[in-house]
């Protein structure tokens, strides 16, 4: 069986991880995509979706996660939620069962009649991507919530850097 994750993993952590070890519990095979791809450079999204797709390959890699179980696949979103499964459906290989906690995407899932299961949260107080990035912003150590590849490729890329950057307040002369 194949299932579908579908996520922002802006950046990709260790609730990201642990979601993705569960489910390869029950699917043969698991397609994660990486949503909203054509964002980035704001305080909400600030990784491209490739750079998203470096920690995601990194990061499974990392823990031994055989490239053989997932396919990775940006998918950018679209503004019209009744053809948006088939949006999904074109973009991906076939698959049987969405795992998502996001209540419009069960529905529209459900409504295409595939299974679909809420994936279990883990430690959601800590490991979410707003939190992560606050503690960006804030000069707090965000790097003991994400793989150490993700600190790489964040180093890499100057993330931290860019979302600071970012966070400052126009100036008008």
């Amino acid at each position: 069986m194949r299932g579908l994750l579908i996520g922002r993993m802006q950046p990709f952590h260790f609730g990201h991880l642990q979601v993705i070890k569960s489910i390869l519990e029950e699917v043969d095979e698991l397609i994660i995509g990486v949503g909203s791809a054509q964002l980035s450079h704001s305080l909400k999204d600030p990784f491209t979706a490739g750079e998203r797709v470096m920690m995601l390959t990194k990061a499974l890699s990392e823990n031994a996660i055989a490239a053989s179980r997932y396919y990775i696949i940006p998918i950018q979103d679209i503004e019209c939620n009744s053809v948006w499964v088939s949006h999904i459906k074109m973009l991906t290989p076939p698959f049987e069962r969405v795992y998502s906690g996001n209540p419009l995407v069960q529905r529209l899932f459900k409504e295409e009649r595939f299974q679909v299961t809420s994936p279990p949260l883990y430690y959601r107080d800590k490991l979410s991507g707003t939190k992560i990035r606050n503690r960006m912003l804030n000069a707090e150590d965000w790097e003991e919530l994400v793989p150490d590849s993700v600190v790489m490729v964040i180093k890499e890329i100057e993330g931290v850097e860019r979302l600071r950057h970012l966070s400052k307040k126009e100036i008008i002369e």
